[in-house]
């Protein structure tokens, strides 16, 4: 690939990532710390994404330089089936996040344009569907006018936000400054089982880890700074009423609709692509199913988003950080110190229990009220643990 193609590829990656940033549910969970006020608030935000941060990009680096997906990375880890456990998860907690994203999306489009809420699920959905079957790298010029619009129109509303006088932030509930940065951490924790999916076929594994974590990581920051700004300036957390109060109905209609299209898609193709590390592990009759999979993962988000209410997402962010997080710490230790690759193991039951005690340890800490919140000590915990395991206890 020469540097000009190289370039492109890394621009590629900015691009997608940047789409995901941008998303009405970064921006919902930004206002639970407004209570924090604004110095307080912002440091929350900056550790915790830097914490998420690093994480993101040793996982992308993990399958960047392995040429395989977020879940095949995992069998490497945890064996087949290890793998195919963590990978079923991954589909549910995915096409849950689709759903969520499709519901928040239409809930703040009917504030706009009140057609009704199934109606703005459907058109949201199909919209998903046919991103996902079209390819967002197909779509090659439309997408990088998509994102520059909504690059200009979230300046717009950012500025809009910042120039309110003022009333007295919409909650009163009390936040501790531990549970504030793992909101923070939660949600670039939330794509450590994606992450890999867009980097494994990259000649360039640190520049295109790199670029989707900076990427990301600032613009979920400035999502976060949105909500905890409309929250603390404007007293309120519903974006599409600070929309129609600066006279943005149909522009903020389209910052709306396209920034949960281009975030949701994401979650759906993973989904797909988790689905089908499921099924190769029980046989290669899932190969290249992927798309198909991916679609229905995105009708299933549809048909949730119109049948059930997702106001508070507080809970599956700390789920996800349960499961996901000391998964990751596991794999960090086999790749990078141990070296070892368990995939054509059933299962690797030392990297099993280390993942198990990880996973206790997040929940038990989810009780005491750390300032450096859950994520970190039980990263650190189950990475040393597993290493540990691993040069003590034979397979």
């Amino acid at each position: 690939m020469n540097e000009k193609a190289k370039r492109r590829n890394l621009f590629g990656h900015g691009l997608l990532w940047f789409g995901a940033g941008v998303s009405i549910a970064e921006i919902l969970t930004g206002t639970y710390l407004a209570p924090l006020g604004w110095e307080a608030g912002m440091t929350a935000i900056v550790l915790g994404h830097l914490i998420g941060g690093v994480l993101f990009f040793l996982t992308g680096l993990v399958s960047a330089r392995s040429g395989k997906s977020a879940m095949e990375t995992v069998k490497m880890a945890y064996g087949r089936y290890g793998g195919a456990f963590f990978a079923m998860l991954n589909v549910l907690q995915l096409v849950g996040w689709t759903g969520i994203m499709i519901y928040d999306g239409a809930l703040s489009a009917t504030g706009i344009w009140p057609i009704g809420n199934w109606v703005w699920c459907v058109v949201i959905g199909a919209l998903i569907v046919l991103w996902i079957v079209v390819g967002v790298r197909n779509f090659g010029r439309m997408n990088t006018i998509t994102m520059t619009a909504l690059f200009i129109l979230t300046v717009i509303m950012c500025i809009v936000i910042m120039e309110e006088t003022g009333t007295a932030p919409f909650s009163s509930e009390v936040i501790s400054f531990g549970a504030a940065l793992e909101l923070s951490v939660s949600m670039p924790l939330s794509w450590l089982p994606v992450v890999g999916d867009y980097t494994k076929d990259t000649e360039e594994p640190v520049r295109a880890a790199l670029v989707s974590t900076l990427v990301y990581g600032l613009v979920s920051s400035w999502m976060f700074l949105i909500g905890m700004g409309a929250a603390i300036l404007a007293g309120t957390g519903d974006i599409a009423q600070i929309m129609l109060r600066a006279g943005l109905g149909t522009v903020g209609l389209l910052i709306i609709v396209f920034s949960t299209v281009t975030t949701a898609f994401l979650d759906a193709f993973s989904a797909g692509i988790s689905a089908e590390a499921v099924r190769t592990a029980m046989g290669p009759d899932g190969e290249g199913k992927g798309k198909q999979m991916a679609v229905f993962a995105a009708t299933i988000g549809t048909v949730a988003a119109i049948l059930f209410p997702m106001d508070d997402i507080t809970g599956l962010l700390y789920m996800i950080g349960s499961v996901f997080a000391p998964m990751v710490a596991v794999l960090l230790g086999a790749f990078f110190v141990l070296k070892t690759d368990a995939q054509n193991k059933a299962c690797d039951w030392r990297n099993i229990f280390a993942w198990l005690v990880g996973f206790l340890i997040y929940r038990l800490l989810m009780d005491v009220d750390l300032p450096i919140g859950y994520t970190l000590p039980t990263v650190l915990i189950t990475f040393a643990l597993s290493v540990g395991l691993n040069k003590c206890v034979k397979a």
